[in-house]
């Protein structure tokens, strides 16, 4: 909470009023955080490609908004699709889609939603109503197969983790293993909490240390819809997660007032890990392990596995936090997948 309101800071009101509004309508801070992120980019590129004739985000108005033009926000899609295309591995178009979901959500703001003194919407042309990207088409075969030798089925789930706790220092260097040793239970917690319960990266830098409940293996989170959910974990994660919980206040100097569950140290304080920091260590000892992945593919190694135990599609939705069981069907496919393999072995 304290990270996204000193971003405000540097935000027009119009984008300040966006955001409590969609506060009080139960929006998660995650989700919110990462729209912040989105509208930061868009209007750096406004402000560098001299779309805009001011100096700071801040000074952007609503009449400069709403007189953009469809052209405008085109250029934008295609430099940030070079952008991505230079940078990630993998399908670009999911991060496209959520950069034009954040806009449509802003502009339906300012154009149907809020209302100035007079009654009036804050500006009267949307110009996101014009703009779109081509939808995915990919089937579900084929996003299994691009999840091929990504996920840790089976017992490789507890190898890896076996495989940072014993093995990884025997590779890196002396100073590298430095920061290892101090970072070693924190990590091994964050990676067992994702193979455990599947929980996106979003919802695991947001967790409080209240919400959390070793004894119960229970975690309570935001899902990125708004809504609070308590999810269980797997055994296998409670041991790191208790090695962790032991070193939080020697190693990060948590207090009683210290919110976060999982901590860096930011100028010898506590501070909240953020996502980025996941990002890396995920990638740095998936990578060192067998295949650099993603957060989110550790929620796809425990909804995989959780299918392939129970063959329950109810079950892994309600695991993962989705309404419905459309976005589970591509666990079948991987579990079919998969069953080919071990025939293939006997």
């Amino acid at each position: 909470m304290i990270g996204i309101q000193k971003m405000l800071e540097s935000y027009p009101e119009f984008v300040k009023d966006f955001y409590f509004s969609k506060v009080s309508n139960n929006y998660s801070y995650a989700t919110l955080y990462d729209y912040m992120l989105e509208y930061k980019k868009f209007f750096h590129w406004l402000i560098k490609k001299k779309i805009l004739n001011v100096s700071s985000i801040k000074e952007i108005t609503l009449k400069q908004l709403e007189d953009l033009h469809r052209n405008d926000i085109e250029r934008f899609i295609i430099d940030e699709r070079t952008r991505l295309e230079n940078i990630r591995e993998g399908n670009h178009l999911k991060a496209l889609h959520r950069l034009l979901a954040s806009l449509k959500t802003l502009y339906n703001y300012l154009s149907f939603e809020a209302e100035n003194e007079l009654g009036d919407p804050y500006i009267l042309k949307n110009i996101m109503l014009r703009v779109s990207i081509k939808k995915e088409s990919d089937t579900l075969n084929y996003r299994a197969s691009k999840l091929d030798g990504k996920l840790f089925l089976g017992l490789e789930t507890n190898s890896f983790l076996n495989f940072v706790e014993h093995d990884y220092e025997n590779l890196i260097s002396p100073r590298a293993l430095t920061s290892f040793k101090k970072n070693k239970e924190r990590d091994l917690a964050i990676l067992s909490l994702f193979l455990a319960s599947g929980i996106r990266n979003a919802e695991l830098v947001n967790t409080d240390f209240k919400d959390f409940e070793l004894s119960k293996r229970l975690v309570s989170v935001m899902r990125k819809e708004g809504n609070r959910d308590t999810v269980p974990f797997a055994p296998f994660a409670s041991k790191f997660l208790k090695n962790y919980l032991d070193v939080r206040t020697l190693k990060y100097f948590a207090d009683e007032n210290t919110e976060a569950l999982f901590l860096t140290l930011h100028n010898g304080q506590p501070s909240r890990i953020s996502s980025a920091a996941i990002n890396k260590l995920v990638e740095k000892y998936s990578q060192a392990y067998k295949v650099r992945v993603t957060p989110h593919m550790l929620r796809h190694t425990l909804a995989t596995r959780l299918y392939m135990n129970t063959h329950d599609q109810v079950l892994v939705a309600t695991q993962l936090g989705h309404s419905s069981t459309s976005a589970t069907q591509l666990y079948t496919h991987i579990a079919q997948s998969e069953l080919h393999n071990a025939l293939d072995r006997l």
